[in-house]
This record gives structure tokens, C-alpha cells and sequence, in this order.
């Protein structure tokens, strides 16, 4: 449980002089405050959080930082604990560094363009199968979200998994010497945020910043595949991947469900769909037998995966089709990973994109969505893109006149493509579903699933 003895390397003063206190959880948000809990008023461009001071304390907040400067209200309890410090992030992300060290877990931080969140999901898999494990919740993977993240593990957890995001350079720096992670992971380089750091060898070096964190005798894994990071050595770096890899991966073979795969002379499965996440279940691999783990006990985390949704989740569609819902994000490497994966998977005769617009992808966006037009060809039987970004990846299918595709359209609106789909899909249908986040593509399955049921009433 988080005390108030972490709070004395940043504490100036306090507004009152009490005993120790212990406090159930940390939360900038008032809207999750609970009973017991520190508030951390944070202060942005559009918002400052000491205003709604006397809301957390309604909500159960028990104590909270204070930035030096900002105006008490008059109604401020007298009872009510405040922690005067110079600045309220800052001191949030010491008290995360503090806890960290107190708590003293084993701590794994993964950073990457895409596969986060399922490295993240998988290797808590299989670590919990050893020791109780807590992982990054939801998006909490920034500068604000990974010291929460870490403050919410429980005083028992032995490894702790933490996902580094980022939009510039400095940020994962700044969040790995937070963690200090024992062990790192950075599963690939795309295409996102290349408006901010201009090119992907920016972003790779935005990416290694996570080696600044890593502890005196950890490893940091990367992607062997991968030329930007192939060229990185270090004693420190391991790379991963099907070539030219310290840790190989061979004998791929896809199933209905996902993969058989080996590494070394040791086979595993994985039931997840897409090559790339091979790659993503031997980083975790590699780092649960850096920790001890036996092959057994990996085999019985991999054969227990519980996914995050909308990565690559499957699901059955009200006339037998397989759905799989990769709406959650997408960048151009992680769109043309999803499409392989459609084509790879055995048994179907049709097999349906339904793609939408990648965002942040800076000038070069028009040529980087028509770049996923390459991998779109046989055994992919129909084509839909919905958006102004994704009609040229519309436009380049065209321009390959010599593919034969039984139908590519262009879709205005999600109804519109919900009515396409109630037409097309049967039991030998698979469809993928695969955009940038703020296109909700996947209020198109909710509709047109929806659309299917009313039309059979």
C-alpha cells in the first residue's frame, strides 16, 4: 500500500503535521476517485486540476499534492492533508520511481510502434503462470499513465509490465529511468507519429531511449528483422526474428487458429492470428527464460492468453464468418501485418478488407496509405475502404490493373458499408476490420450485425 513516506524526498511542507497516512490509490482524475485515495491535481494547457480539489474530496480523496502557488479554496476542509510541492507531475512521477524501488519487482518495459498492448497481454500470460504479475491498464502508457500504472500495483506483485508510449523524443527516456526496467522490449518500427519525429530512423532512436532506464545486468530485446534496429549493438541488446537473429525464429506453419512455431529445438503454439505476433510471443518467450521460467511453464501461459480487444480478435459473425476486429489502431507496417494475416489463415474462399484512414503519418501520408496497396493480392477476394485517407489505397488497387479482385469499392459511410457486408458474408467468409482509432471502424460489425438480425425477424 502507497504511504506518505514516499512523499518526503519532494515534500516542502505540509498543511498539517499528522502521522503517517496510507492511501488506498493515486488518481488524477476525480472521476475515479475512490475512498482512501491521494489526489494528484495536474495542470494542463485547458485545465488545472486544483480546481476540483473539493470534488475529490467528495468522491473519498483523503490528501493531495498541491503545486506552490495555487490559490487553497476557503472551503478547504481542515482535516483535509495537502503535500506542498513545486510541481505535481514531477512529483508523481518521483513517488512512482519510489514505489517502484519499495515494492521492488521484476519490471519488463515495452515500447514499439505497434504489438504494445499484445506483447504486453501475452507476457503477462505467462509470467503469471510464476508469480503474480500486474500490467499497463487500458492506454496508461505515458508521461501520467505509466507512474499510475505503477502506483497501482499491488505491494505483492513480483513482475510488473509497463508500456512505454510516446509522440517525441525525451519521453521514453523519461519514463525508463522511472521504471528501471530489469528487462525491455522494442517490438518494431512503423510509421506513427512520423509528423513529430519526421522519419522511421527518428523514430527508432525515439524507441531505443528506452535502453537509458535499463538496469546495470538487463537486456534489451529488439527486432532482427528490422534494419534500423539490426544496426544497434550493444552487450545489453538481443535481437529477435526469422534471419540473421540471436534468437531465431523457424518452422512457422499456420493453423486455423494462429501458429506452430520453434525456437531452437524447443516447439510452441500460439492461437493468435498474424505472423508478427510470432515475433511478439518470442520476445516474451526470451524474457520469461531470462527470469527462470521452464519451457512448461511458458507452454501453459501461451495456452491461457487472454487478448486486450480489438487486436486481431476473433470473432463469428451471425451467418458463420470469422471477424477479426483489428480496429483499434493502425499505421502502415501494422495494417499490412493484419492483411498478411487474412491471407495466411486457411480454409476460407472469401476474404474481405475493411479498411479505413491511418493517422499521424505527417507529408508522406497519401504515399504510405498507397504502400499497403502491394500485399493486397490473392487469396484477398474483396476490398472496401471507408474514409478520405483510405480511397488511395482504392486509388492504387486500380492502378494494378492486372488484379483480378471479384470487388473493390469505395464506401462513404459505415451504414453503407454494414449493407455491403450483410450481402456478401457466409460461413466461408473471413473480414477484416483495421483503421486508425478515431475511425471507430468497428461501429460497422455493431451495425451491420445489428442490420442482419433485424433483416432475419
Amino acid at each position: 500500500m502507497l504511504t506518505s513516506s514516499l512523499l518526503k524526498p519532494i515534500t516542502l511542507k505540509t498543511r498539517l503535521v499528522t502521522e503517517e497516512m496510507s492511501f488506498t490509490a493515486v488518481s488524477t482524475d476525480t472521476r475515479t476517485i475512490t475512498a482512501g485515495a491521494l489526489f494528484v491535481p495536474l495542470i494542463g494547457e485547458r485545465f488545472n486540476g486544483h480546481d476540483y480539489v473539493l470534488t475529490a474530496i467528495q468522491n473519498g480523496a483523503v490528501a493531495a499534492l498541491w503545486e506552490e502557488g495555487q490559490p487553497l479554496p476557503k472551503e478547504l476542509p481542515s482535516e483535509f492533508q495537502l503535500f506542498m510541492v513545486k510541481d505535481t507531475l514531477y512529483a508523481l512521477q518521483e513517488m512512482a520511481s519510489a514505489y517502484r524501488k519499495k515494492v521492488n519487482p521484476k519490471v519488463i518495459g515495452i515500447t514499439g510502434s505497434n504489438g504494445k498492448t499484445t506483447t504486453k497481454d501475452i507476457l503477462a500470460s505467462i509470467l503469471s503462470v510464476k508469480g503474480e504479475t500486474y500490467k499497463t491498464q487500458g492506454n496508461f502508457n505515458n508521461h501520467i499513465g505509466l507512474p499510475l500504472t505503477i502506483l497501482g500495483m499491488p505491494s505483492t506483485c513480483e513482475y510488473l509490465i509497463l508500456e512505454m508510449g510516446m509522440s517525441g523524443f525525451g519521453e521514453i527516456e523519461r519514463l525508463s529511468m522511472i521504471a528501471e526496467p530489469d528487462m525491455a522490449l522494442v517490438t518494431n518500427i512503423g510509421e506513427s507519429h512520423m509528423e513529430q519525429l519526421g522519419s522511421r530512423a527518428g523514430i527508432a532512436k525515439a524507441k531505443m531511449e528506452i535502453k537509458e532506464g535499463l538496469l546495470a545486468k538487463g537486456s534489451l530485446f529488439v527486432d532482427s528483422d528490422e534494419p534500423l534496429l539490426r544496426t544497434w549493438n550493444d552487450p545489453c541488446i538481443v535481437k529477435v526474428g526469422f534471419k540473421e537473429a540471436d534468437l531465431l525464429i523457424d518452422h512457422v506453419t499456420a493453423t486455423e487458429t494462429g501458429y506452430e512455431f520453434a525456437i531452437g529445438n524447443e516447439s510452441y503454439s500460439l492461437s493468435m492470428l498474424g505472423k508478427h505476433n510470432v515475433k511478439n510471443a518470442a520476445y516474451c518467450i526470451a524474457v520469461a527464460k531470462n527470469f527462470g521460467l521452464s519451457v512448461e511453464q511458458i507452454k501453459k501461459g501461451l495456452a491461457s492468453l487472454s487478448l486486450t480487444s480489438m487486436r486481431l480478435e476473433r470473432l463469428t459473425g451471425n451467418h458463420g464468418e470469422l471477424i477479426v476486429n483489428d480496429a483499434y489502431n493502425a499505421s502502415p507496417t501494422s495494417m499490412i501485418a493484419a492483411i498478411e494475416a487474412i491471407k495466411m489463415i486457411p480454409n476460407y474462399q472469401k476474404r474481405v478488407l475493411v479498411l479505413g484512414d491511418m493517422f499521424e503519418l505527417g507529408s508522406n501520408e497519401e504515399a504510405l496509405h498507397k504502400s499497403v496497396a502491394n500485399v493486397i493480392t490473392e487469396p484477398i477476394t474483396h476490398i472496401m475502404t471507408l474514409g478520405d485517407r483510405a480511397k488511395w489505397i482504392y486509388e492504387a488497387i486500380l492502378e494494378r490493373k492486372h488484379e483480378s479482385f471479384q470487388k473493390v469499392t469505395h464506401i462513404e459511410t459505415k451504414q453503407e458499408a454494414a449493407n455491403h457486408l450483410k450481402e456478401l458474408v457466409d460461413n466461408e467468409t473471413v473480414v477484416l476490420f483495421k483503421a486508425s482509432r478515431g475511425m471507430k471502424l468497428e461501429e460497422v460489425i455493431t451495425i451491420y450485425q445489428d442490420t442482419k438480425e433485424r433483416g432475419n425477424d
